[in-house]
């Protein structure tokens, strides 16, 4: 058994309001995105999962053709 230091307390359990005022405590703690940015990433983001997509796709029927020219 680990000894607790002098300034923590036992806990004994969950505590739905400790749990929300530390979730509102983290969440003042983010910096958050200013538009601009937040546009551009995004923009990033959809442009990556489109290639990725579009390079599966291809991929997908280039093995579809050679499987109907060998079987």
């Amino acid at each position: 058994m680990s000894k607790s230091t002098e300034g923590e307390k036992p806990t004994s359990g969950f505590n739905l309001t400790e749990f929300f005022r530390e979730t509102k405590e983290e969440l003042n703690k983010v910096v958050w995105p200013d538009r601009q940015r937040l546009i551009g990433e995004s923009a990033a983001v959809i442009l990556i999962v489109s290639l990725s997509a579009a390079v599966i796709y291809l991929v997908d029927e280039l093995f579809r053709w050679l499987a109907t020219l060998i079987f």
